[in-house]
């Protein structure tokens, strides 16, 4: 929605585009009142109008989602000892915790791995081996979680690069 609008903004004549370009955040208070104030033909003023109300609307759930995890955050204690782990913020935390559920149903790491779908995919022949991209089998909300975390924590953690 905030580049559809800025999108749409950028169209109108160089007085608008004036006016707008003094706004650093149009989804501030201050932002919504130079929005509510500019002088569009009547066809954008519709469409910015549509455009804020479904970003309102948007905003709200993400409001609602983000209060659900934080409540599910409180319950899951053992959500907790993921956090320890670079690169899971809450929604991934829980996401992983919510999947893995109990982590004694695995007997080892392997095999919580094989069942994450995070290990190479192997294709042998005789005596040689290749190690190619991870597997597509085992469960791909944990792998999509694991593989997502991996990106903020190389950015953490600078002896994790290979």
């Amino acid at each position: 929605m905030k580049n559809r609008l800025r999108a749409l903004l950028a169209q109108q004549g160089e007085e608008i585009r004036g006016e707008v370009s003094r706004v650093e955040n149009f989804f501030t208070e201050k932002g919504m009142k130079v929005l509510a104030g500019l002088a569009l033909p009547e066809r954008e003023a519709k469409m910015v109008g549509a455009l804020l109300k479904t970003y309102r609307h948007l905003e709200e759930r993400i409001s609602e989602t983000n209060a659900s995890v934080d409540e599910l955050y409180g319950k899951m204690p053992y959500a907790r000892l993921i956090q320890s782990v670079p690169g899971f913020g809450k929604f991934l935390l829980l996401l992983v915790a919510v999947e893995i559920e109990d982590i004694k149903r695995f007997d080892d790491v392997r095999k919580l791995h094989a069942y994450a779908g995070v290990i190479p995919s192997t294709h042998s022949s005789g005596e040689r081996s290749y190690h190619g991209k991870i597997i597509k089998a085992g469960n791909r909300w944990l792998r999509w979680a694991t593989v997502e975390a991996v990106w903020p924590s190389l950015r953490a953690d600078f002896d994790l690069k290979c």
